[in-house]
């Protein structure tokens, strides 16, 4: 099958090719289809199958269908970065037309954003924080409103963005075609979906929360004062780069980033405290080949389509399962295969466990050739230093309630 079966506009098929797309995925093939009959959709697909294009082909076919700059379609997502790649992908898709896309989140300024709403727009792509900004200032109008589009919905409910929603869809028309797409469905995203789709349809790709096969994932058991000496030997004795390193804090990405730097490695952080500026420039510079490595928080595990990443490494092992699936869901991406890294401490086993039974597969442990494992502790280390970062709450863990405790931190 070819993005031409679709009976897409010419002009939307034409910059498809452009940007590389030959063989339509499984999702993409499921979808458009119900997203140009006008069917409410509700999606669950491991991550990198393409499902921005999924639907985001058919809303801009159906969109050319009339001359309107209106906001016609609203598209929410839990993150700055998630958003702006949305708006770069469907501007790509859009460019041989003149359909006008916005992106509209946090950490920039609000003047260009007024402005652009007041010119026109055709599609918003937005977070919802700012968004509710924008619609406390009176500057969205949602007359015209066709379309909308809840990204990623487990995330934004982790990221306590619930209450947001149910503002926002309170002044959304009723009349309008909405899509659902999310990787897990916990109840409250069930009783969301109840709420805003009509008869929808569902679509399933691959196993639910599951990794890809493409992946191969290996452990590597090291006591927590060894990993940096670790992670510098795996990067200098294996072929991995490029690799993203997901840490559980910003704090231990800033210091991973300096220990790296020291190394010699071109190494780039990316988390919540870093400027919007900062955090552009850093996928930027991480896409375009200037920095080898990119040190992040879990803000880069959901949605970021980076591709070419050869290896996804966990410095620190995630607080849930789901966590894992999405960080090391960023290799292996369009068919690719890539490799996931763990590097666990003592006090992180139970959470490989849990990790485990999730995936109903055991992960297998290395150890690296001629790494020094005995190298004790310095003794300035504290017994709340050695685990400090490593673990955070997790959800059904007998060993939480036995372990000091360390306050989960935003991304």
């Amino acid at each position: 099958m070819t993005f031409e079966d679709f009976d897409l506009d010419e002009r939307i098929v034409r910059a498809v090719k452009e940007k590389g797309y030959v063989i339509p995925t499984p999702i993409q093939v499921q979808t458009i289809p119900l997203v140009l009959e006008g069917h409410d959709v509700m999606g669950a697909a491991q991550t990198g199958t393409g499902k921005t294009a999924a639907f985001g082909l058919p809303i801009l076919h159906r969109l050319l269908q009339s001359k309107k700059t209106q906001i016609r379609v609203l598209i929410l997502s839990p993150t700055r970065e998630l958003a702006a790649q949305i708006d770069e992908n469907l501007k790509a898709y859009s460019k041989f037309t003149k359909l006008k896309v916005l992106p509209v989140f946090g950490g920039v300024a609000y003047g260009p954003q007024i402005d652009g709403l007041k010119k026109g727009v055709d599609i918003l792509v937005a977070t919802p924080g700012r968004l509710l900004d924008h619609m406390s200032k009176g500057s969205v109008d949602y007359s015209h409103l066709q379309t909308v589009v809840l990204d990623e919905a487990d995330r934004m409910l982790d990221m306590g963005f619930l209450p947001d929603l149910n503002r926002i869809f309170r002044e959304l028309p009723k009349e309008r075609q909405t899509m659902l797409y999310s990787a897990t469905f916990p109840d409250p995203i069930l009783k969301l979906a109840k709420q805003i789709l009509k008869n929808p349809k569902h679509i399933q790709v691959g196993e639910r929360s599951s990794s890809p096969d493409a992946i191969t994932h290996t452990v590597y058991p090291v006591p927590a004062h060894l990993k940096p000496n670790l992670i510098k030997a795996l990067l200098k004795q294996q072929d991995v780069l490029p690799a993203l390193i997901f840490t559980r804090t910003k704090h231990r990405a800033d210091k991973l980033q300096r220990v790296l730097q020291k190394a010699g490695f071109k190494i780039v952080a990316l988390h919540s405290n870093r400027t919007q500026n900062q955090r552009v420039a850093a996928l930027a510079g991480f896409k375009s080949g200037k920095f080898d490595i990119m040190v992040a928080t879990d803000i880069a595990a959901r949605g970021i389509d980076i591709r070419g990443i050869s290896h996804v490494i966990n410095y620190d092992l995630p607080a849930t399962p789901e966590d894992y699936i999405h960080r090391t869901g960023r290799t292996a991406r369009a068919d690719e295969e890539g490799d996931a890294v763990t590097l666990m401490a003592p006090a992180e086993e139970i959470l490989l466990h849990e990790i485990e039974q999730h995936m109903h597969r055991s992960l297998a442990r290395e150890a690296l050739r001629d790494f020094d494992y005995s190298v004790p502790a310095p003794e300035r280390e504290t017994a709340l230093e050695k685990v400090s970062g490593q673990i955070g709450p997790t959800k059904k863990s007998f060993y939480s309630s036995h372990r000091p405790r360390i306050p989960r931190k935003k991304f």
